[in-house]
């Protein structure tokens, strides 16, 4: 009988370039994918928006640009168009997201077979990816590592069956990816230079001579290019929301780097991943791939020093490690003849534990009692902020609501008002798009102002006066809770004085 490490052993002593696939088992791998799109739509309606569900719907419905300040302009479009397909709901923009956590754990088993992986090593890693907290997180909402974690794992294939299989014609579908990606996310950059750093460092450097790396390269440079001159001709305002973030955030997210890097995809998985990336270095058939170790090590920590140090921005590359700590992890037990209970009862524990801190499965009812740390928390109270914003301004005197605007602090309070508010009048915020749809109108002379210091506002307003605090009624202590809504009349000074000062640029928290 013949065996997978007999095959991989013909394979490798055949030399480098000629590596050939295991099969792909796509009945299980389906399985999975399926269990994991039905697992998303179950919860698609429960509890509410996230911050940046409702910022990406209010980007949409105010209509295409080719650049945000702080996005490029692919999510804001897949919601608008998922919305028009579908509806207004939070059903209908989460179907993109299920879609992208399908398709990343679809390419999660390609590439376990990419390394020659059996079909239980395929089926574990499709399994390891959607179980993930990663995964399960932007399966869920709508996020900007929706789109771009299944671009880095695309891409990844695409690399690998290039210095595998030694086919070059995947540099070119490499690049179209990258291209694309580009209008979803501009750190997809990070990979395919984290990679050829690695390729410089271990190789094969033969590759630099191929030609079809560079029109690959050209390729992502020319369908990425509109993207790219919205940037030059805007002052790169990425650039700007990166220094936002790095100041803001950075210190913060160091500091819990190690504990969110091991939570991305959770203990039992991290291991796994861990050995991949051993393995990688080790496995003499996997000698033409040391290059994604390296380029995991290097983008990481480039990640870790210039972009605030948040892991799952380089989240892509684990995937690759994970499909490697598979294969490995499956090499091992039938070598030994050994099932792999353990780690199936290692991982089942895990799940349950990432379902907790990923999807909405305590009911709201008892979330008081079971306020674990999880985003689910951060989507609870948005109807019942926007109820009390609309008390206060219609509490106002009828002259004053006819000369008053709404302003608040975030781009999560402005995108619930958008969405649920009735009878408000115009919404403003200095928090990163839409700083530039402002300033408000002169005439503008009192403000609900939602989130923002009372200090802050007494220095540019005449009069300032906190008539309530946002309490979602379930005890929940998400950041909405408990911030002030402040009434102010009269302005120190024009709008367009003022305006500048509620810029900023940083994440919703």
């Amino acid at each position: 009988m013949t065996t997978s490490l007999d095959r991989d052993s013909r394979a490798a002593a055949a030399g480098p370039g000629v590596f050939r696939p295991a099969p792909m088992a796509w009945r299980p791998v389906a399985v999975v994918v399926a269990a994991l799109a039905v697992l998303l739509f179950a919860f698609a309606g429960e509890y509410g928006y996230h911050a940046d569900e409702l910022y990406f719907r209010l980007l949409g419905v105010h209509g295409f640009a080719w650049g945000y300040v702080d996005q490029p302009p692919l999510l804001p479009l897949a919601v608008r168009t998922s919305m028009e397909i579908f509806g207004d709901s939070m059903w209908a923009i989460r179907v993109p997201a299920v879609l992208c956590a399908a398709a990343v754990t679809a390419l999660g088993a390609m590439i376990a077979a990419e390394l020659g992986g059996s079909r239980r090593a395929q089926t574990l890693t499709a399994f390891g990816v959607a179980t993930s907290t990663m995964v399960l997180s932007f399966g869920h909402w709508i996020l900007t590592t929706s789109f771009d974690t299944v671009a880095w794992a695309a891409v990844l294939l695409f690399v690998m069956r290039v210095l595998l299989r030694g086919e070059s014609k995947w540099w070119l579908w490499a690049g179209v990816v990258v291209g694309v990606a580009l209008y979803a996310k501009y750190i997809v950059l990070l990979l395919p230079v984290a990679l050829l750093v690695g390729l410089a460092l271990v190789g094969p450097r033969k590759v630099f001579r191929d030609g079809k790396l560079y029109a690959g390269t050209a390729l992502a440079l020319v369908i990425g290019s509109p993207n790219l001159i919205y940037q030059a001709t805007h002052d790169f305002p990425q650039l700007q929301m990166a220094e936002g973030l790095a100041g803001t955030d950075g210190e913060a997210n160091r500091a819990m780097f190690a504990t969110n890097l091991i939570l991305l995809f959770g203990p039992a998985l991290f291991v796994l991943c861990m050995i991949g990336l051993v393995k990688l270095f080790r496995v003499p058939e996997w000698k033409p791939v040391r290059t994604l170790a390296v380029g995991y090590l290097a983008a990481t920590a480039a990640s870790y020093l210039i972009e605030g140090g948040r892991p799952d921005y380089t989240g892509g590359l684990l995937i690759a490690l994970l499909a490697a700590g598979c294969v490995t992890a499956d090499r091992w037990a039938g070598a030994r003849k050994l099932r792999l209970s353990v780690l199936a009862v290692s991982l089942t524990l895990s799940t349950a534990v990432q379902m907790l801190l990923s999807l909405p499965v305590i009911p709201k009812s008892s979330l008081r009692d079971f306020q674990i740390a999880s985003m689910a928390l951060e989507t609870v109270g948005w109807p019942r902020l926007v109820q009390q914003t609309e008390a206060a301004y219609r509490a106002l005197p009828a002259a004053d609501r006819d000369r008053a605007i709404v302003l608040t602090e975030n781009f999560g309070e402005a995108g619930a008002l958008d969405h649920y508010g009735h009878g408000l009048p115009k919404v403003y915020s200095g928090h990163n798009e839409l700083y530039h749809w402002g300033p408000p109108p002169q005439r503008a002379e009192v403000v609900v102002a939602v989130g923002i210091d009372r200090n802050r506002l007494s220095a540019d307003f005449t009069s300032c006066k906190v008539v309530d605090h946002i309490d979602n009624r379930l005890g929940i202590d998400n950041p909405e809770q408990g911030v002030p809504i402040t009434v102010c009349h009269g302005p120190k000074k024009p709008w367009s004085a003022l305006w500048p000062t509620y810029r900023h640029y940083n994440a919703y928290l």
